[in-house]
């Protein structure tokens, strides 16, 4: 958890939602390696804004894939004393159904994707549209870097998907991180080309890939989260693969 304070806007907290894990493909990059699925709750002066929304309900074909084990958004969010009802914004960072599967808990509260995500993602993998396009959706299509609410910002890092994004929180002491799935996990943030450099080598766009976590570093911030690894903290202290 990260307690923090925006300069002009007041106190917020950033709190990581287990969701359950994932097994990576056989025969693929670090296949076989269990990774965790998190999404992240922010608690603003102006309301709870959510970073992802996990598996949602089960889905046969891409579940034999990737053998995943849910918790439930709903469960995660208990813990903080936040119910489904209490946030007011979500952010998804791409639409796989490992980020994005949890959207239809979510009718009428509006959901920022980039509209380059969502004009793509017919051609995504793990893209299941019924978790996007559901009764009473309020999708907010971005063109880029965004403010969400006063300190907070998303900010266009593609690669992994062709309209990955990340989000932003100008924290007094330096910006924090949300960084999704611009890389998988701390280690392949820091060296992305080594191996076994999953992240670069099944990317959609590997030179985009490679730009956006350039573009990361770049913001020096003082925390990063990622979303498939519990690992967190100043990009300079973060560890090297093992």
């Amino acid at each position: 958890m990260f307690s923090g304070h925006i300069d002009g806007v007041g106190t917020l907290r950033v709190t990581p939602l287990y969701l359950g894990s994932l097994t990576v493909p056989p025969g693929t990059p670090m296949g076989g390696q269990i990774l965790p699925v998190q999404a992240f709750l922010i608690a603003h002066p102006q309301g709870a804004l959510l970073f992802d929304t996990g598996f949602g309900a089960e889905h046969p074909a891409f579940d034999r894939l990737l053998s995943p084990q849910r918790r439930p958004l709903a469960d995660a969010l208990a813990v903080s004393q936040v119910h489904l009802t209490d946030v007011r914004y979500v952010i998804n960072c791409h639409l796989h159904y490992d980020h994005a599967g949890g959207n239809p808990l979510f009718p009428g509260t509006p959901i920022f994707v980039q509209a380059r995500e969502y004009e793509a993602a017919s051609a995504l993998a793990y893209f299941i549209r019924e978790r996007v396009d559901f009764p009473g959706v309020d999708l907010r299509l971005l063109q880029g870097e965004t403010q969400i609410l006063p300190g907070i910002r998303v900010v266009s890092t593609p690669g992994h998907t062709p309209g990955h994004q990340s989000l932003v929180i100008e924290a007094r002491g330096g910006p924090l991180i949300l960084a999704g799935q611009a890389a998988y996990t701390a280690a392949e943030f820091s060296d992305p080309e080594r191996e076994p450099a999953r992240g670069l080598k099944t990317a959609y766009d590997q030179r985009e890939f490679l730009r956006s976590i350039s573009y990361l570093r770049a913001l020096e911030p003082q925390r990063i989260y990622f979303s498939h690894d519990a690992v967190s903290g100043s990009p300079r202290d973060l560890p090297p693969e093992n």
